[in-house]
């Protein structure tokens, strides 16, 4: 079920800060509280493959979002002991030294299955006893959340794509467009681009033009 236009889920979650500080993060309040936009992105897991790739992309990207009002966060369900190891190894090492934004730990997958993001299915054998498939860590899901609270794009990738992190900010210049001006914007804009009004004039004086 999409949340898209609804409020992201009142939780909080362990997470795990560069300092190697335990922390208690709940996203929703992060927006709410701050009057800042939230990116959340959920990568499978700690010491694998793209993962690290995706960190430090973010990592490299914080000013810009930063720029844009927007806090950073990372997710996965391993542990904050994990988190931090691999936070202290270096990046030439597959490591993620260097990122400074928090990382969920949701050990007991509490936000990650209210999100129905966790690769797992549940089946029963012929005496009836439970049986689980599937890796039980989650796809590559990433959230954007308004100063409200309030979805306002998800997506989610399988475990081999890597994400492209300049979409989420033309997301994000997007949406914050529409805040400040009410026009809706059209296919492939960008900051500094024409937008147009959401009505049969807008979008016949916009084709009219481009």
């Amino acid at each position: 079920m999409s949340l898209v236009g609804k409020l992201f889920p009142n939780v909080a979650i362990d997470a795990m800060s560069e300092m190697g500080d335990d922390l208690k993060i709940n996203v929703f309040e992060e927006a709410l509280n701050n009057q800042q936009k939230v990116i959340l992105f959920w990568y499978p897991k700690d010491f694998t493959f793209v993962c690290p790739t995706e960190l430090h992309a973010f990592q490299e990207a914080l000013p810009e979002f930063q720029k844009r009002n927007t806090i950073v966060i990372g997710a996965s369900c391993d542990t904050n002991e994990v988190h931090f190891a691999w936070l202290n190894t270096p990046k030439d090492n597959g490591g993620i030294e260097g990122v400074t934004y928090p990382i969920l730990a949701d050990t007991h997958r509490q936000l990650a299955n209210i999100l129905g993001i966790v690769d797992q299915d549940l089946d029963y054998d012929e005496e009836g006893n439970e049986v689980y498939t599937g890796s039980n860590v989650t796809y590559r899901a990433t959230y954007l959340i308004d100063e409200t609270g309030k979805v306002f794009h998800e997506s989610v990738n399988d475990m081999p794509l890597g994400r492209n992190v300049k979409e989420y900010l033309r997301l994000i210049d997007a949406y914050t467009h529409v805040q400040k001006h009410g026009e809706v914007c059209p296919a492939n804009w960008e900051e500094g681009k024409e937008a147009m009004n959401a009505n049969r004039t807008g979008v016949a004086e916009y084709f009219s033009k481009n």
